[in-house]
């Protein structure tokens, strides 16, 4: 008897017709299969959402975030949003990535300490940070992106000086960490 064929193994796929269609993209692309995969798992996963990149004032701290090209930014008063001019848009956790710098984060908290204000702890810039808001997402600094992703922004005030009444009122803020 001839040789049978065997079934991929484990974590391997048959991709049936498509086989060829596959390794003309990994080859024309110079991707890996991994690589291939990722970049269609993204462009499914993320479905008119651009990835951004961005990071502190020294390049120690590095991440990326799947994001729409429009941003919608909250313009807090409450005391550490007005001191330290904290503009931020909302995202899912499983839409950040940290690339690079977590042992050069330092964190600062205060009264219910459920903020995580993380910070470079070279250059002290706050790209990026846990809101009280959204404790399962992550607030991004826009101006803390690199160049050429945003399309645009709209600023929306939040009242943080009564942030209970303000969140409690707001339609959509506690839903913007939900993927």
């Amino acid at each position: 008897p001839g040789a049978q064929e065997q079934p991929p193994g484990p974590g391997s796929f048959d991709l049936g017709a498509q086989s060829g269609r596959w390794a003309a993209f990994q080859e024309r692309h110079r991707l890996s299969c991994e690589e291939a995969a990722r970049l269609l798992l993204d462009a499914y996963e993320y479905r008119g959402l651009v990835k951004h990149a961005g990071g502190c004032h020294c390049g120690a701290v590095r991440f990326e975030v799947w994001a729409s090209a429009d941003l919608h930014v909250f313009n807090c008063n409450c005391s550490i949003c007005t001191k330290k001019q904290n503009r931020h848009f909302i995202v899912p956790a499983s839409r950040f990535k940290l690339l690079k710098g977590a042992d050069n984060l330092t964190t600062y908290t205060f009264n219910t300490h459920c903020a995580q204000h993380t910070f470079c702890k070279t250059c002290g810039v706050q790209s990026f940070y846990t809101p009280r808001s959204n404790p399962d997402g992550y607030g991004i600094a826009p101006h803390c992106l690199d160049d050429g992703t945003v399309q645009s922004i709209v600023t929306e005030d939040i009242n943080g000086k009564e942030w209970e009444k303000a969140v409690k009122e707001h339609k959509s803020i506690r839903d913007m960490s939900k993927p």
